[in-house]
């Protein structure tokens, strides 16, 4: 299965609290933090949620 590779390129100060959980449950706490999450239906949710604050790319 494909595997998506997420990269938080902006601050999570100043949004909303539902996206800042957000980040929280994908596991990205900082600028700069990487994560690789399954493709998913639940993981592309989450990325279009905050989709303004994260890079996203596939990876195999």
């Amino acid at each position: 299965m494909a595997k998506l590779k997420i990269t938080q390129i902006k601050s999570k100060i100043s949004e909303k609290q539902y996206q800042r959980d957000t980040l929280r449950s994908l596991g990205l706490r900082r600028i700069g933090a990487v994560t690789v999450r399954e493709d998913n239906s639940q993981n592309r949710g989450y990325v279009k949620t905050v989709a303004h604050l994260v890079k996203v790319e596939e990876v195999d």
